[in-house]
């Protein structure tokens, strides 16, 4: 997701992508736990979308 589409999400959409990729980052510690995964740069990469998402939704709610 690029950030301006992050950008032009609401406070809604922000907290259930925020949910989905927290999911997604969940279930890949629990894959390379069990066995290395393919790539696990993946998870690096869920980690800062996270922190993304998180950002923007901080943004939103301090502009009100």
């Amino acid at each position: 997701m690029t950030s301006k589409e992050v950008k032009d999400l609401s406070k809604d959409q922000l907290n259930e992508q925020i949910a989905q990729e927290r999911e997604r980052l969940l279930r890949l510690k629990f894959a390379h736990a069990i066995s290395p995964i393919e790539n696990p740069l993946r998870i690096r990469a869920s980690r800062k979308e996270v922190a993304r998402l998180l950002t923007e939704l901080s943004v939103k709610k301090n502009q009100q």
